[in-house]
């Protein structure tokens, strides 16, 4: 039989935003494809929740505020010296913000801007450190559909997104020499947490409109997953400085 090239034995991944939503759920999925999984964010008691339900042995929580960006690489490197070089990271963490752009803050814009790209490049920075990662290995950002096609009161979450698209053009390049792949994963609207509180800002009507610009229907947390483990994988062995977007057809239109 052929061996199954999304088969992540011998793998060590760290996955960020661990504690809820598409973190959670590829973190299940990668210990399904026998990867060791590193879970991070800010709540131990959601990622020992997360922890309860991966498969195999070997796991570990890590709980840290990805917000004290300038400690993330000397983190980076003592958790590589606890379990060893990383050969795949996943930065699932951030945050949104729905807002008109006439209330928008400097404050809570910074905090989004540093929370969704600025620990996404110290993450890399960290990724990237001598024996910090393995001889071949990928990382893949979160991004979304938001940073490709515009939508009314998104522009800051917008512009952290589309900012990670350009982070991983450039690192891809950057970082070939050192045989690390970055890529992007940009889902459109997906059944987490974070849609039902879109769905309580908006009417009854706005929601099923945003429904059906779905051809195929929201997504789940499972099929953003699916395509983080395939660009981690052997799948995705040629592949680096991509966006794969997972949106139902919402950009076809």
């Amino acid at each position: 039989m052929a061996p199954n090239p999304m088969d992540l034995g011998g793998s060590t991944v760290l996955v960020t935003g661990a504690s809820s939503g598409i973190g959670r759920e590829t973190a299940v999925l990668l210990s399904s494809l026998n990867a060791r999984v590193v879970l991070t964010g800010r709540n131990r008691e959601r990622l020992e929740q997360t922890l309860s339900l991966l498969s195999g042995e070997g796991h570990r929580i890590e709980p840290f505020d990805l917000g004290r960006a300038e400690e993330i690489p000397k983190w980076f490197r003592s958790l590589a010296a606890a379990v060893g070089p990383f050969h795949g990271l996943v930065h699932c963490a951030g945050l949104q913000m729905t807002m008109p752009i006439r209330f928008v803050t400097h404050t809570g814009a910074e905090e989004l801007l540093r929370t969704n790209v600025l620990s996404a490049i110290m993450l890399m920075r960290g990724f990237s450190q001598k024996d910090c990662h393995a001889a071949e290995s990928s990382a893949v950002f979160l991004s979304s559909i938001a940073g490709l096609n515009g939508r009314p009161s998104t522009s800051v979450y917008a512009a952290s997104k589309a900012a990670l698209m350009g982070v991983a053009k450039s690192l891809a390049v950057e970082l070939a020499p050192q045989r690390i792949r970055v890529n992007c994963v940009a889902p459109a609207f997906v059944r987490t947490e974070m849609l039902e509180g879109y769905r309580e800002l908006v009417s009854k009507e706005q929601f099923e409109a945003l429904e059906r610009a779905h051809p195929l229907g929201f997504g789940t947390a499972r099929d953003v997953a699916n395509a983080v483990a395939f660009l981690l994988a052997e799948t995705g062995r040629w592949i680096t400085g991509s966006t794969l977007l997972v949106d139902g057809g919402y950009s076809a239109q």
